[in-house]
């Protein structure tokens, strides 16, 4: 009697586990731990299956349900996103107004980011000159200009070191950079350049090995001054993406990071969020700083949320992100705040169906498209050279979409000819390439130099996002107006001569100066190397103190100075 028992309660059993279980990894929507109505198999598997060849068993019909089933048998169509922004997507400008280069990187930086400059390099300056015989000469917003110029400038005309500009020899005669700033005052700026209060940055350093300690202090006005320009003058479009950047550095502190599938491998990684139509950079951070308390979903969680935290925004956008970022929660969380998503996911996340009926072998035909729904999320594998995973909340698994590709016949020649594609694909190629686009802007003229200094690679990052995005301005607004588009290089050049002209140039300085420049001999002292011949001579510049020769036969106290334009 007992083994009967036991084996009706087996069957009972299996029988209830067939009928009402929910997926393997419990997120059955279906399911409800207290049943009222009872669903019968058949009626649960009809609702959802298209093809009534495939009979399910008594043990099987749950798993109907949940296999990943064929591109033939036919998808819902997710509800679409109405596009709400908050602004006018575009440049958030005056748009029957001609900007000239100058002002549109002038929307960046602005007069009160030269007053930043200014003031932190003056305070740097004046607190590393103490005790020295020579005194800290003040920096103007002149010279940030002509400074900022010639920095632009380097990009375009890139050379081995800074002081090659200056030559005078006939191999680097460049006029430009003399004509701006003699070499000794562009050097001394560019090892002086601070973005920060000294007293800031003392504060800060007490706090080292805390959690109040912010490793970006450095670098933090001038951050927070671009980024509220990146967003107040321009809003995106519908079509939004989130990707890395590496900025290549050699500098030897934590920030830097070793990315394995960049171009550059050893740098400051930032996260960017970019308009996807035209590369815009509409927020930014670097990798490694004070990101605020954690919310314990992932970082790559708190990632995508803290660049979607800027204001003017609105609702209807279609994200695109990569797989370190895709997971179910994330995308549910963003549906939430009407935001739609794309990307590649990892088979490991939290959330991705485990089901095995129906996948993929390795022998699979190229084309070959599976797909799984689950909720509002769903999940498409596709074979192209190899198998790609995505997941989306606003596409339909497949909509009669092909795509060319070259195949092998029976008789092993290659040909071309149309496969499937789902809709997500094509998409996610498409639209996901914002923050690349950027990145390609920046790469044809970039003006980052060999420092020392790790915020000063970070600063000309910064100068790099600022043009670029000008430059973009440039560009909608032209077609806005509909008038010709200038090139980059050509955009660089007219904003190099206007910064330049509003700038210090030499032949602008006070008589005293100019006058102040002579020979002088050395009555004790004896000869000194010259600095340009390298030949012992008694014969200094009264100004730059430049021991030089001053002869019949050598005249490098006349090359050094035309070279040099005047002295600093």
């Amino acid at each position: 009697t007992e083994k009967k028992n036991t084996k009706t309660t087996k069957e009972n059993m299996i029988k209830y586990i067939c009928e009402y279980s929910g997926d393997e990894d419990g997120s059955d929507e279906e399911w409800n731990s207290t049943p009222t109505k009872r669903r019968t198999p058949a009626k649960r598997c009809c609702s959802v299956s298209a093809s009534p060849a495939k009979s399910c068993s008594k043990r099987g019909k749950q798993s109907c349900v949940n296999r990943w089933r064929d591109m033939d048998e036919e998808d819902i169509t997710p509800p679409q996103p109405r596009f709400r922004p908050n602004r006018v997507p575009g440049p958030q400008l005056n748009r029957t107004a001609n900007y000239t280069p100058l002002e549109l990187f002038q929307l960046f930086f602005s007069t009160a980011v030269i007053d930043t400059l200014v003031k932190n390099t003056n305070a740097y300056g004046t607190k590393k000159h103490q005790g020295h015989r020579e005194s800290w000469r003040t920096v103007t917003k002149e010279d940030m200009y002509s400074y900022l110029s010639l920095v632009l400038y380097m990009g375009i005309v890139p050379l081995k070191t800074l002081k090659d500009f200056w030559k005078g020899s006939k191999l680097f005669s460049l006029p430009f950079p003399a004509s701006v700033m003699p070499s000794r005052r562009f050097l001394t700026i560019s090892r002086l350049l601070h973005m920060n209060d000294p007293a800031v940055e003392a504060a800060n350093d007490l706090k080292k090995g805390t959690s109040e300690y912010d490793k970006l202090c450095k670098v933090k006005p001038l951050y927070e001054q671009i980024f509220a320009a990146c967003y107040t003058f321009f809003h995106p479009y519908q079509h939004i993406s989130i990707d890395e950047r590496m900025v290549a550095t050699k500098a030897r502190i934590g920030l830097k990071q070793y990315v394995r599938n960049k171009p550059t491998k050893w740098g400051f990684k930032l996260y960017v969020l970019a308009d996807s139509m035209c590369g815009y950079t509409l927020n930014f951070f670097v990798d490694g700083g004070s990101d605020g308390k954690p919310t314990g979903k992932g970082r790559a969680y708190d990632v995508v949320m803290r660049l979607l935290t800027i204001p003017f925004l609105g609702k209807g956008y279609k994200l695109y992100v990569d797989n370190f970022y895709t997971s179910p929660m994330l995308f549910l969380d963003l549906l939430q705040r009407k935001i739609w998503a794309c990307g590649t996911v990892r088979p490991n996340v939290v959330g991705y169906p485990k089901k095995k009926e129906n996948d993929m072998t390795e022998k699979t035909p190229r084309g070959t498209i599976r797909w799984l729904r689950k909720g509002q999320l769903l999940f498409v594998k596709w074979v192209d050279t190899r198998q790609v995973t995505l997941c989306s909340t606003l596409h339909k698994a497949y909509s009669n979409d092909t795509t060319k590709r070259r195949v092998k016949n029976s008789e092993g020649q290659w040909t071309v000819k149309d496969v499937p594609v789902p809709g997500c694909i094509k998409d996610y190629n498409q639209y996901m390439g914002g923050v690349d686009l950027s990145d390609a802007l920046i790469s044809y003229y970039n003006v980052i130099h060999k420092t020392q200094k790790w915020y000063k690679t970070l600063f000309y990052h910064f100068v790099d996002i600022a043009t670029v995005n000008a430059f973009i301005l440039h560009k909608e607004m032209c077609k806005l107006q509909k008038r010709p588009v200038l090139t980059q290089k050509t955009f660089r050049e007219q904003l190099i001569s206007s910064l330049a002209a509003i700038g210090s140039a030499p032949s602008r300085l006070a008589p005293k100066q100019m006058t102040d420049v002579s020979p002088r001999f050395r009555a004790t002292a004896g000869r000194r190397t010259c600095v340009v011949c390298k030949r012992k001579s008694p014969v200094y510049c009264s100004t730059c103190k430049k021991t030089l020769c001053f002869n019949s036969l050598r005249n490098c106290y006349g090359d050094w100075h035309r070279s040099n334009s005047i002295c600093a």
